[in-house]
């Protein structure tokens, strides 16, 4: 059978690639930001933001900071890639979201499995329209600069997909790229191979979640129920199999919102089905949609128990936009 003998849950912000007398950049974005999401649900611009607001996070967003906050980041991303590589696992699965990159608009499942034999990832097409100062040389830290090819792991994902239409979770599937010029894998599973993974060359099972874009997102209690599924169907599988699942993004963002984020994190420790099930879908719009992610993850983690976690809140603008970084590792 395939064993979940490792968890790891980690951001995968652009800050994170940066370095850090870089990350003035995305204040500079968040200023220009008009799609700014409240736990409420509610948009507003930055200008709307700061007016509500004020400054009150003037001392924590001190650029002279951010340096030390990317070795934070980096130290707490070096752990996971040590426990990671320590594992030597035979599959990577990577529940993730994907931001018109594999699907569009014409075709935006819910949830999907990808059963082909590689992975394809899409090279950015530059400029950016939103991160105007990226550059192919940031594009490959998610490994977009290029249509990098890596390995898939098409048996065990028929079998997980099987597991799942029998257990009730109807997925979409998706076994091939055709045409990566227009549609391929994109960020949240680039940042997996080219931080976490490097030299680890093992295949990658890709799970799809539909977190960023109404109407069809999975709710938080339909995110912990598809976990604890994924977990039991790959049991089922006669392929004999250690799989780390990684959930890639989060926490909150645009607006960093600490005190959620830490009780998200806390009922993932404590096994809190409820909490995490009772998630609005209003607090789950934009960035901190990923947070979908990590509760999907969250329900399949059965026995393993926590064994490293981190979390850096960054503000990087006074009126508390930027993001929550989490990494944690169950084993």
């Amino acid at each position: 059978m395939a064993r979940i003998t490792l968890a790891i849950g980690t951001s995968h912000s652009p800050i994170l690639i940066l370095p850090g007398d870089q990350w003035q950049r995305r204040a500079q974005d968040d200023l220009h930001n008009r799609s700014l999401y409240l736990l409420d649900g509610r948009k507003v611009s930055y200008d709307e933001l700061a007016a509500m607001r004020g400054s009150p996070y003037a001392g924590q967003s001190d650029p002279s900071e951010f340096p030390r906050l990317a070795g934070e980041a980096e130290a707490a991303l070096d752990r996971l890639e040590a426990y990671l590589h320590a594992a030597r696992p035979d599959v990577v699965l990577v529940i993730g979201d994907d931001q018109d990159e594999l699907f569009g608009y014409d075709n935006l499942p819910a949830i999907s499995v990808y059963r082909g034999e590689e992975v394809v990832m899409k090279e950015m097409d530059l400029p950016h329209p939103r991160l105007k100062w990226s550059d192919k040389n940031f594009w490959a830290g998610y490994a977009m600069d290029l249509p990098r090819r890596f390995l898939g792991a098409p048996a065990l994902a028929n079998d997980l997909i099987q597991g799942l239409i029998a257990r009730g979770v109807d997925v979409a599937t998706s076994n091939s790229v055709p045409d990566p010029e227009r549609r391929a894998f994109g960020h949240a599973y680039g940042f997996i191979y080219q931080r976490l993974m490097k030299d680890l060359k093992v295949p990658m099972l890709p799970i799809l979640l539909n977190t960023y874009f109404p109407p069809n997102n999975p709710t938080a209690a339909r995110c912990h129920h598809v976990g604890k599924c994924i977990a039991e169907a790959l049991a089922e599988s006669p392929i004999d199999a250690n799989v780390a699942i990684i959930a890639s993004g989060g926490l909150s963002h645009f607006l960093c919102e600490a005190e959620f984020d830490r009780k998200v994190l806390e009922a993932i420790k404590t096994r809190d089905a409820d909490v995490l099930a009772s998630i609005p879908q209003a607090s789950l719009c934009s960035g901190s949609s990923e947070i979908r992610n990590w509760i999907t993850m969250a329900g399949a983690l059965g026995d393993l128990t926590c064994a490293y976690d981190q979390y850096i809140p960054v503000y990087r603008t006074p009126a508390g936009t930027g993001i929550g970084l989490g990494f944690a590792v169950w084993r």
